[in-house]
């Protein structure tokens, strides 16, 4: 395993349309695994979630995150970035919805997305690396998929 993915490899990887994963943290301690659209900007993820959802309280009382972005495919590229979310209620949650309904669907269907969710409220949440890790299978060989 090849880890620490130079600047140039993790931008053009997290310049994929592929999905993150976002971890927050419950009452209980155990972890809320979700599956999110993100877009990488400014060394960071941006994702929007619904203003007063459950990731959204829970970020609130713990702000602690964790995003992880995996390949499906060799060489199994991956992201981890783990540190403190912060989360903004403002006039540029529209905008970044759509920015990332483009990404993910096209310009087409991405804005007819963002059309359809003129009635969302929806948070900006902002994740930076406390910690960021990058791994691929590039110097391994690995059998096929079937």
């Amino acid at each position: 395993m090849r880890t620490g993915l130079s600047d140039h490899e993790l931008r053009r990887f997290l310049d994929e349309s592929y999905l993150a994963t976002l971890a927050t943290l419950r009452n209980d301690g155990s972890v809320l695994l979700s599956p999110v659209w993100y877009e990488w900007q400014d060394d960071g993820f941006n994702v929007v979630i619904e203003a007063d959802d459950i990731k959204s309280r829970q970020l609130q009382r713990d702000p602690r995150a964790t995003v992880i972005v995996a390949e499906q495919r060799p060489p199994y590229r991956s992201v981890e970035v783990r540190g403190i979310a912060t989360l903004a209620r403002n006039a540029a949650v529209p905008a970044l919805l759509r920015r990332i309904a483009i990404r993910y669907l096209g310009e087409t269907e991405g804005n007819r997305y963002a059309d359809g969710m003129a009635e969302f409220h929806g948070e900006w949440l902002r994740l930076t690396p406390g910690r960021l890790r990058s791994w691929d299978y590039a110097d391994t060989e690995l059998p096929e998929p079937a």
